[in-house]
């Protein structure tokens, strides 16, 4: 029975200490949990909705912060009692976890920051250079504070930057190279999330889909995704179609030598028409003109913008306005020309008229045997 005798001999005051941290931690995340749902409940109800962001951003670490404070309260204790060795390290952890925590949550207000601009509408490409500045900014202010906390010095890290800051910048200029050609993006802005892109320069075409600090992930027409390092856009010429204010129509179009007398009325009648268009954009530049004597047409082309910019709808418009000028040359009887050639026969040669006029002889004198019938 010694071991009986040795087990309540202990000193077991440590054990009430951790069932009442237990206990109060406990129920400081009880209570917090009510909390948190009264708050939800309550700005909810409100119109400003950066409440809401604030405390669904903070309210998942605050358990955790809760959770960490107990549990190395705990960890104190039961180590004065057994290991009086690690009661030195327990502040430490608690210390660097409650950093990690709170970078956490900054981390998340953050992210549903920028969810809730774009939510109404801000600029995507500006909202996201800005997270991603923020979140570059929590990380450097949370690694310097847990460096210190480890015992490393900032001071060697510093010194070596001096020196080996010079090599790492060698070493990844081209990483350099794209991390400022993003910073060129974000303050030129050339282009932004949606817009529809293409260079001249480089096969380069489609719809730009994200950019980051490195690349720019652009989705092509086919579908395929395309990533561009940002330091190639400081180097070629980018068009944005997605700006254009009008889309051009620009076309050609021969009606028969034949016809040449309904030139005039054709015309007059085609810039009316586009006059009043409903979707022709009058106030920029509207021509109708001859234009050319064609190897087998008579030309005239049509130069007018549209109001819409949208793809699908300006075909539209475009096929509309062709379909009216070919009933406008129809009503008018003529037609539109395509490619032909005349061969003129004035007159042939002596020879070969005599030529002709011998071979015919023979036959003549020569009739063909009529048929013998049995």
């Amino acid at each position: 029975m010694e071991w009986w005798n040795d087990l309540i001999s202990q000193n077991y005051d440590w054990f009430w200490d951790v069932s009442i941290a237990l206990v109060i931690t406990l129920i400081a995340g009880l209570v917090w949990r009510l909390v948190r749902k009264s708050l939800l409940r309550l700005v909810s109800g409100t119109r400003n909705h950066w409440d809401n962001v604030l405390v669904e951003s903070v309210a998942i670490p605050v358990n955790w912060i809760i959770v960490v404070i107990g549990g190395t309260w705990i960890a104190d204790i039961t180590a004065r009692h057994y290991s009086s060795e690690i009661v030195t390290s327990i502040p430490v952890v608690r210390q660097l976890a409650l950093v990690i925590l709170v970078a956490w949550a900054l981390w998340r207000l953050i992210n549903r920051v920028e969810k809730q601009q774009l939510h109404r509408g801000s600029d995507p490409t500006t909202v996201q250079m800005v997270g991603k500045i923020a979140k570059l900014t929590v990380t450097v202010l949370i690694i310097l504070p847990v460096f210190q906390m480890l015992g490393i010095s900032l001071s060697g890290i510093l010194a070596f930057g001096g020196v080996g800051g010079l090599i790492v910048g060698m070493a990844a200029k081209d990483l350099l190279a794209n991390f400022f050609g993003s910073l060129i993006v974000y303050l030129d802005r050339p282009f932004r999330v949606g817009d529809w892109v293409r260079s001249p320069d480089r096969s380069i075409e489609g719809t730009v889909e994200h950019i980051g600090f490195r690349v720019t992930r652009i989705r092509t027409f086919d579908m395929r995704p395309l990533y561009v390092p940002n330091a190639v856009f400081t180097t070629i010429t980018v068009e944005n179609p997605s700006r254009m204010l009008n889309r051009r129509i620009y076309e050609t179009i021969g009606i028969r030598y034949q016809d040449s007398r309904a030139m005039d009325g054709i015309m007059a009648d085609v810039k009316t028409m586009l006059l009043n268009h409903e979707e022709i954009d009058t106030n920029q530049t509207l021509i109708v003109n001859f234009n050319a004597f064609g190897a087998s047409s008579l030309d005239f082309f049509i130069y007018t913008f549209t109001k819409t910019t949208q793809w699908v709808r300006y075909h539209e418009i475009k096929q509309d306005v062709l379909l009216k000028v070919l009933n406008i040359i129809h009503e008018h009887g003529a037609d539109c020309a395509f490619p032909t050639r005349t061969l003129h026969l004035d007159s042939m040669p002596a020879g070969m008229m005599a030529g002709n006029a011998n071979a015919a002889a023979p036959a003549q004198n020569n009739p063909a045997p009529s048929p013998v019938s049995s």
